[in-house]
């Protein structure tokens, strides 16, 4: 496992005008999410990316992100020159859920624009790319994208989508220390990259003085994908050698995926298993959508592990929907 990364780090490999540049865009997007959750109210809470996101999104199961595609070509450039992430056009809102969300069975997706990708069509290549070499349907990789990232006014995801409360960051919102361990697997894409740009030790390790630039890969849309691709793709074969259920068809592995991506392996497995304990989807649930909303959805659901289930399924059921990708 590499250690913690700080913004120190992140920092560390640019500019002082970059810098200047990278506080400035984060102190934007801070004030905007808080203004942003003040119009709202707290009868929604924001979704943090912690370890603990989508505990029960599958609703059926255990705890513990060569194309020609114009996208491509900051990928190399970023390991020699690190992208400093641009400021979005509009600051991309943290994807919230209704206090009175329906119930998983019966709510009805919101639609997106168009088929297919919509907006997102030039990166129907890099999608295919990844999936291709990954064995996994585009339009699952595609879905977990729609829930992860920001969004610009016309729909277009965010590529430089950061959420404030963490290091999450990029299309696939991956934290610093899963991106650098995502580096170092054997067989991914992204290690296969830094090694060849010459950013490793001699035990595949990306080295502490590439640190910012490794981690500023994650705002390639083409890194992040590859990388999101790599993630679902160890993740569903590390369930399906545990015996979990994971459903069938593109949206079962969709959904597999996009809990794993968040929660983590050791607690997918865990809910899959049989559940989350009362006191670890209490943590849960507050992390999802403040302590104040997560007491009223527990006082009105009974118990803690049903508040949170009730909740991420219904989350789960209105983002996760690879049906409505026809790449």
């Amino acid at each position: 496992m590499s250690g913690a990364v700080t913004p120190r780090d992140v920092a560390a490999g640019l500019s002082p005008v970059q810098r200047a540049q990278l506080i400035y865009a984060q102190a934007r997007s801070e004030m905007s999410q808080r203004l942003w959750q003040a119009a709202l109210g707290d009868d929604e809470g924001d979704r943090s990316r912690s370890r603990a996101q989508a505990a029960e999104l599958l609703g059926f199961g255990g705890q513990d992100c060569r194309h020609s595609c114009a996208v491509g070509g900051p990928m190399i450039a970023a390991l020699s020159s690190p992208p400093v992430p641009q400021e979005p056009e509009t600051p991309p809102p943290v994807p919230l859920v209704p206090l009175a969300a329906v119930s998983a069975a019966t709510s009805t997706p919101p639609s997106v624009a168009g088929a297919g990708l919509g907006p997102n069509a030039a990166l129907a290549p890099a999608l295919n790319a990844a999936a291709e070499r990954t064995g996994l349907a585009p339009s699952a990789l595609a879905a977990i994208i729609d829930a992860e990232a920001g969004k610009h006014r016309d729909g277009r995801w965010n590529t430089h989508s950061r959420n404030p409360r963490s290091s999450a960051a990029g299309l696939g919102q991956f934290l610093a220390g899963t991106w650098l361990d995502l580096a170092a697997r054997p067989g991914s894409w992204l290690a296969q990259r830094v090694r060849e740009a010459g950013l490793t030790d001699g035990a595949g390790r990306v080295l502490p003085q590439a640190r910012a630039r490794v981690l500023a890969m994650r705002y390639d849309p083409v890194a992040s994908i590859e990388s999101i691709a790599d993630f679902a793709r160890g993740n569903l074969d590390r369930l399906a050698r545990s015996g979990a259920a994971i459903g069938a068809g593109e949206e079962g592995q969709a959904r597999a995926a996009y809990l794993a991506h968040h929660l983590g392996l050791g607690d997918a497995l865990t809910f899959l298993r049989g559940g989350i304990g009362e006191g670890r989807a209490r943590v849960l649930l507050a992390a999802q959508i403040g302590s104040d909303a997560a007491a009223r959805r527990i006082a009105a659901s009974g118990s803690a592990a049903a508040a949170h289930r009730e909740w991420l399924g219904s989350y789960i059921t209105r983002k996760i929907r690879p049906d409505r990708y026809a790449l």
